[in-house]
């Protein structure tokens, strides 16, 4: 059997980014069925399409370089396949870039251990309006975007950070995730992650510790790039 394997590119925004991973499986393997590709379908007694994803995203975290990979069973071109991918996808789930992957390139879901995230964080209003001066005037709350940047740049990264994982406590180092240093831009933060073998720390995680006490709270947080090494 021909095997062609197809590598599409896809941003996850909006309301999608509440998907669980599975849910995002389902909903990708729906859009090559409706776009008609060829697709390949597995053996055995539970015959599925062969298709390959990237790493995982936590619930709320979306991403504008996600990758999967589909094979087929004949050959496509690429512009057509992506054509006929976007017209059968939702608008917050949409591909934009497809080409064909040779055997030797490892499968999506190893394919990039390395993870740039860019986190938007906004003053918790509640914090602020029940701080001990809440009586004073607007003008005087934190909540100018010079204020905030200052916040931001602030911010430092905890050690260590203990997680519950299937009611299982587990103390995680950041620092041995951590690629490089945190970039603190205006309201933003950037980071890489890196994911290894023996486990991975979520942004989400991350920042939820980062973000105790410090009356911020994260907006959104995007994964913006993926890489196969540090410092590509």
């Amino acid at each position: 059997m021909a095997d062609f394997r197809l590598r599409v590119t896809y941003a996850m925004s909006g309301r999608l980014v509440m998907l669980s991973h599975l849910e995002v499986a389902r909903a990708l393997e729906r859009a090559v069925r409706r776009a008609d590709l060829p697709y390949a379908v597995s053996q055995g007694f539970s015959p599925h399409m062969k298709q390959a994803f990237g790493a995982a995203l936590p619930v709320g975290v979306g991403g504008t370089e996600e990758i999967f990979d589909v094979q087929l069973t004949e050959y496509v071109a690429p512009d057509k396949a992506l054509d006929r991918l976007r017209a059968a996808s939702a608008a917050d789930l949409m591909p934009y870039k497809a080409c064909y992957i040779t055997k030797d390139v490892p499968a999506a879901s190893v394919a990039y251990p390395f993870s740039t995230y860019r986190a938007v964080l906004a003053f918790d209003d509640e914090g602020f309006a029940g701080s001990a001066d809440s009586s004073s005037s607007a003008d005087s709350a934190p909540s100018d975007f010079g204020a905030l940047a200052q916040r931001v740049a602030s911010l430092r990264v905890p050690e260590p950070i203990t997680v519950v994982r299937k009611k299982k406590e587990k103390v995680l180092v950041p620092s041995d995730f951590l690629v490089g240093a945190m970039q603190a831009q205006g309201d933003a933060l950037e980071f890489t992650l890196e994911a290894k073998k023996t486990g991975s720390l979520r942004p989400d995680v991350l920042l939820e510790a980062m973000l105790e006490g410090t009356g911020l709270h994260a907006v959104s947080i995007m994964r913006i790039r993926q890489r196969e090494k540090a410092g590509e």
